[in-house]
């Protein structure tokens, strides 16, 4: 058996409407919402008394997907407002490509996106940005200009 595809990044978030909002803004689109509770997501994720929000998003292409999770019960860990560096062991960050990235930072800055550093260049091939979202999230992204 082989791999089929990479289906989805699961995000857990602590405001889902913001999340949503944030990640609309992007140009994602919302492919559907579930509460998700019950045996069969206790088995999955090896949690007892699962009761959870979600959201699929997904990229206008139809290939990226981003599953946001707001818990309910029990409780996610952490209170959102630690915002770790991007050095950080787990998971990094997630990077889209974009028409016009300071068109996209100021679309986004209303939606709480904060600069974590600067927009770079890379050669003339791309300009390049961390900002911080929702959920202290790390986005990145990347405008081809050459």
């Amino acid at each position: 058996m082989t791999l089929q595809r990479m289906d989805n990044v699961g995000i857990v978030v602590d405001d889902l409407d913001a999340a949503v909002a944030f990640f609309t803004e992007l140009g994602m689109e919302v492919e559907g919402k579930a509460q998700i509770e019950g045996l069969f997501a206790d088995q999955a994720v090896g949690l007892d008394g699962v009761r959870s929000d979600i959201a699929m998003m997904r990229t206008p292409d139809g290939h990226g997907k981003l599953e946001l999770a707001q818990y309910h019960t029990p409780a996610a860990i952490g209170d959102g407002s630690h915002n770790p560096p991007p050095n950080t062991l787990g998971l990094h960050r997630v990077m889209f490509a974009v028409d016009d990235i300071d068109d996209t930072i100021a679309r986004l800055r209303p939606h709480g996106a904060e600069l974590i550093g600067e927009v770079a260049q890379y050669k003339d091939i791309y300009r390049l940005c961390y900002l911080r979202g929702p959920s202290g999230i790390i986005l990145a992204l990347a405008e081809q200009i050459g």
